[in-house]
């Protein structure tokens, strides 16, 4: 009786196993471990601050100039004019945030910190299915509690309010969406997709850089029927289409989606690259810069940045090279370029925990790109592009842990495919979840 219910079959160890694989288990957690963080962080500073430091970066300060019907502009607190400086959607989530709870108020921190705990919260779903989809359940309930319990999928969506988790969210439901569109014909489903891209290119144009890898992979699943992958193709670009064409005639230029590639660039080649606060030479920072940026106007200040960049590349070799490798580990290891000397001189073990879970989160999505890739899993080349493409703009501007947060719950799954890969040593997916070759 007694091995019946607590042996390796019994009855209390398939309730165990049913209760971590629980989706409202896992989300309920992770609800709570977001909550519990943005208390502690709201105790320990300041409630008027809290009202107002938040909100005076780039995607703040557009929401009040929105907000206060100025329209699109000024992402530095001063009247600068219209810009397209970010894409549309969350500045004007934030924009309505403002005009519900107030202007630099803690309501309308509260709310927005609520908002992305909920995006975060939410990733748990398109991460849960996307992992199914790979390795099956194990693997899904493994990378849920990962993303659930993750340090920066606990601490951004508070201490950054930015556009990070929700790009998170629309980054996993790209994902499972590519997954489960390998094998459907329904024209809806595809056109569907497409809409998902819009959106997530109007929230974070840094995803598109995946958009030609994952729908070419689909197209050659989809061979010789690639109308379907078109149709993807054309609404999403049709869901650009609105913005591009405000920016034509706002600026007399073609600006697809962000204009701010050329400072990003500058930033991160320059003498002071290696600095942690490289970021002094911003012009939100910057009154000399800001001033230059009022005398030029965005489209010409960013030319000229990109051309400063270009020159410092062309003349600085060696210290381009230490830039990239600086960039590089600061990426992979959520924000520090040191991460040996920090560790060891940080005197904050919460610091040390949160590097540490990086550096693991790296090294396992690496060995999960391995683990797939070596017996040629059906969904290998998907969910690879994400860690071996999107970052690779970040090599040769500036890394952070917010910059790599939206491929985070992808590092999850790969990072759970190890893990289940080290357990039972090997990640096969179900039969009737392999995609068929047509």
């Amino acid at each position: 009786m007694i091995d019946s219910l607590y042996g390796p079959g019994g009855r209390v160890s398939k309730r165990i196993r049913r209760a971590a694989a629980s989706l409202a288990l896992i989300m309920a957690i992770a609800l709570c471990l977001r909550l519990l963080h943005a208390w502690e962080y709201q105790r320990e500073r300041p409630r008027p601050a809290l009202g107002v430091f938040p909100f005076l970066f780039e995607p703040g300060n557009v929401g009040v100039a929105l907000a206060k019907g100025h329209g699109f502009s000024s992402p530095f607190r001063e009247d600068t004019g219209p810009t397209a400086w970010l894409t549309p959607v969350y500045p004007l989530i934030l924009a309505g945030i403002f005009r519900i709870f107030g202007v630099y108020t803690l309501a309308s921190f509260a709310a927005a910190a609520g908002l992305n705990i909920l995006f975060s919260t939410l990733t748990i779903l398109p991460l849960y299915h996307a992992a199914r989809r790979v390795g099956g359940t194990g693997v899904a309930a493994l990378a849920a509690w990962l993303w659930a319990v993750f340090p920066n999928a606990i601490k951004l969506p508070v201490e950054s309010i930015w556009e990070a988790s929700l790009a998170a969210l629309l980054a996993a439901a790209i994902l499972w969406a590519t997954l489960a569109l390998a094998d459907s014909q329904k024209i809806r489903s595809w056109c569907a997709y497409g809409l998902l891209w819009g959106l997530a290119l109007m929230t974070s144009p840094a995803l598109g850089s995946l958009l030609p890898l994952l729908l070419g992979w689909l197209a050659w699943r989809a061979r010789p029927r690639l109308g379907r992958p078109l149709v993807a193709v054309a609404i999403a670009l049709l869901c650009c289409l609105p913005w591009t064409i405000r920016n034509f005639e706002t600026f007399h230029a073609f600006i697809p989606l962000r204009s701010v590639f050329g400072l990003t660039l500058r930033l991160g080649n320059q003498d002071q690259a290696a600095d942690p606060f490289f970021g002094r030479m911003h012009p939100i920072y910057n009154s000399a810069q800001r001033a230059r940026y009022a005398e030029l106007g965005e489209v010409a200040y960013m030319r000229e940045k990109k051309q400063e960049a270009l020159q410092f590349i062309a003349e600085h070799p060696g210290a381009e090279a230490r830039a990239i490798w600086s960039h590089f580990v600061a990426l992979w290891t959520g924000g520090t370029a040191r991460p040996l000397e920090d560790f060891l001189h940080s005197r904050s073990w919460s610091f040390r925990g949160v590097l540490l879970f990086n550096l693991l989160a790296a090294a396992g999505a690496l060995c999960g790109v391995a683990m797939l890739l070596a017996p040629r899993h059906p969904y290998a080349f998907p969910v690879a592009v994400f860690p071996a493409v999107f970052p690779l703009v970040y090599y040769l501007s500036q890394g952070s842990a917010r910059y790599r947060h939206p491929i985070d719950p992808v590092l999850m799954l790969l990072l759970a495919v190890a893990l289940w890969s080290a357990r039972t040593r090997s990640i096969k997916t179900q039969p009737h979840q392999v995609p068929p070759r047509h």
